[in-house]
């Protein structure tokens, strides 16, 4: 008989498991392996997350923007003038000199301008924070391959 403290009797489920497999299917099983010891998380946010690639994407996506708007943007300007103010295209801006040829020949320096401010903004602001990023880049991917050939992969 139990004491009035143990108002039921002890249940099978509370007995130790047993020491050998009880179906038959556990033994065609492989142990589990042992959980692979934890890295240090890096003190830097991983690449792809990287607030410096942000702003690398916004600023080149600005800089095409600008550069492409420009010289388009005067090719397209020269166009809608030729095809809607012919008079004012075949004044005469100097001696014999059509503002519609001036400002046909001016679309070479034109694009030349935006294709220098593109190369100039690219090497004072973009490749400064490109430079950045791959140096880091190159930094973790020394640290992932020491840590790799420490942990035996």
């Amino acid at each position: 008989m139990s004491s009035p403290y143990e108002p039921y009797p002890p249940h099978a489920s509370h007995a130790p498991p047993p020491s050998y497999a009880t179906y038959p299917w556990q033994e065609s099983f492989p142990p589990e392996p042992p959980e692979p010891p934890r890295h240090r998380a890096p003190d830097h946010p991983p690449l792809g997350q990287h607030s410096d690639l942000r702003v690398l994407r916004t600023a080149y996506r600005l800089q095409r923007r600008v550069a492409t708007l420009t010289a388009l943007g005067y090719f397209l300007l020269f166009l809608i003038l030729s095809a809607f103010a012919p008079g004012f295209m075949g004044d005469e801006v100097a001696a014999g000199l059509p503002a519609g040829l001036l400002l046909a020949l001016l679309q070479l320096p034109v694009t030349w301008l935006a294709i220098v401010l593109y190369e100039h903004t690219a090497r004072r602001y973009l490749d400064p924070v490109a430079d950045r990023i791959r140096r880091q880049a190159e930094i973790d991917a020394k640290r992932d391959a020491a840590g790799q050939r420490g942990t035996g992969r």
